[in-house]
């Protein structure tokens, strides 16, 4: 199949693209199916696209994946769509070394065919705007730069100046202009951006003020340049496990790739979401699977949710599975510690503290499973992004060699606690072309 769509790129990041892409997303949703995207390793964008357009937004990274694999996940997740939406990470060329494309949105725009729309901070600039735009086009010739959109533009007379100069000087389009907001249209967050859900409708609703200035008619006419062929079979290995896994799913518990998600489900699991911090209590499951997110922010509510945390450290002494990753780590550890000092306590599955420290990442991760590895006998990839640090009062074995990143600790992560493993690594399952054979190994034996 191709896919229509467009990729949404900034010069750099702070240039406003993601403000833009997800009001696009939000009004151009109102009449057709959108499927966002978001490349690079990112949870809170991503966020914003699927309340924006009520479809789930995917992660694209060739660090993580295959480039046949990107244009699996996009072939599968788009194939009843009518347009697709990327937002880019950072400035369109940016990538894992200053040598090469790979990881980046340019690296993406081709690997799916599509053209890309170019969001430029255009405070205090005119004439430069038309060099950016130049040397942006000229710099690979294999990429389709087919319009630009003028950020933060401060009035008519800016307007007029910014015109003439590309008109004059480049033979890219201007398809948008928006103008100078009094604040920022998204609210600073903790690590980023506040996380948004169905209750922060308002927010995303807010950012399609800013499509005033941006001819959609236009936009949408460069989306309907088709892309590459791309197929649409589940890029999933399928399994009928009969297995059940619950997974919180909240406000402190939200990082989870998406694929990781609807992996589990091909594999032939019930899954079950619950909240913590809204006080649910642990669902009865073979597989718990409690993901990254700011449990840091909601310690006293989480505390106090003892049928959580005590169920969870009973089902883990039982020898059930249990994978955390990052503040699902945090959650397995005897206690959180703020950065004031204050202790809130966890489920104790290992006998330490996650201790609030400051900035770790982020980074990608190359993980090796070693002899200790309850769950995982393959090699994975996937990132970490962290505030805190894991200070043990006795020694655990960890699961995973680092061959690239840091864990637990700067060589290996992965706590191991029977079959329990808490990782600072967030794994992204279509890694591997079956990320999940030896986990299911591990909960059938223990049924």
């Amino acid at each position: 199949m191709k896919m229509k769509g467009v990729v949404i790129s900034g010069i750099g990041s702070g240039s406003g693209k993601t403000s833009i892409s997800t009001g696009l997303m939000s009004s151009l949703s109102k009449s057709m199916k959108v499927q966002p995207y978001k490349v690079g390793p990112d949870f809170i964008d991503p966020m914003y696209h699927t309340v924006a357009t009520g479809r789930r937004s995917r992660n694209l990274d060739t660090f993580m994946t295959s480039a046949d694999t990107v244009r699996n996940i996009v072939g599968h997740s788009s194939k009843d769509a009518d347009i697709c939406i990327i937002e880019g990470v950072r400035g369109l060329f940016e990538g894992q070394s200053g040598t090469d494309e790979r990881g980046s949105t340019a690296e993406i725009a081709k690997i799916l065919g599509l053209p890309v729309l170019l969001v430029i901070d255009a405070r205090s600039l005119t004439r430069s705007a038309a060099a950016i735009i130049n040397g942006f086009s000229a710099f690979d010739k294999d990429l389709r730069i087919n319009g630009v959109i003028l950020n933060n533009v401060s009035g008519t007379q800016h307007e007029r100046k910014l015109r003439d100069a590309i008109d004059r000087y480049c033979d890219v389009e201007i398809v948008g202009m928006v103008r100078k907001q009094d604040s920022p249209p998204t609210r600073e967050r903790h690590l980023g951006l506040h996380t948004v859900n169905e209750r922060s409708r308002s927010v995303i609703e807010g950012l399609e003020d800013l499509l005033d200035g941006i001819d959609t008619d236009r936009l949408l006419d460069i989306c309907e340049e088709p892309g590459s062929e791309l197929p649409d079979s589940s890029p999933y290995t399928e399994h009928d496990c009969g297995l059940k896994a619950a997974i919180p799913m909240d406000d402190a518990y939200c990082f989870y790739y998406r694929d990781n998600i609807e992996c589990m489900e091909a594999a032939g699991m019930d899954v079950r979401y619950f909240s913590p911090i809204e006080g649910d209590p642990l669902p009865d499951a073979d597989l718990y699977y409690i993901g990254g997110g700011y449990p840091e922010l909601h310690c006293e509510r989480i505390s106090e949710n003892r049928d959580f945390l005590e169920g969870l450290r009973n089902a883990s002494e039982e020898g059930r599975a249990v994978i955390g990753e990052c503040g699902g780590l945090m959650t397995m550890c005897s206690s959180i510690v703020s950065a004031d000092g204050t202790r809130h306590e966890m489920s104790g599955i290992f006998d330490g503290d996650a201790v609030m420290s400051g900035r770790h990442g982020p980074t990608y991760n190359i993980a090796i499973p070693n002899g200790n590895n309850p769950l995982f006998k393959r090699k994975v990839r996937g990132h970490s992004f962290h505030y805190s640090e894991i200070v043990l009062r006795r020694e655990y074995h960890l699961g995973f060699d680092m061959e690239r990143g840091s864990g637990v600790t700067s060589d290996m992560d992965g706590l191991v606690s029977g079959n329990s493993i808490g990782s600072y690594t967030h794994q992204h399952a279509l890694s591997d072309d079956d990320w999940l054979s030896d986990v299911i190994e591990t909960c059938i034996n223990e049924r």
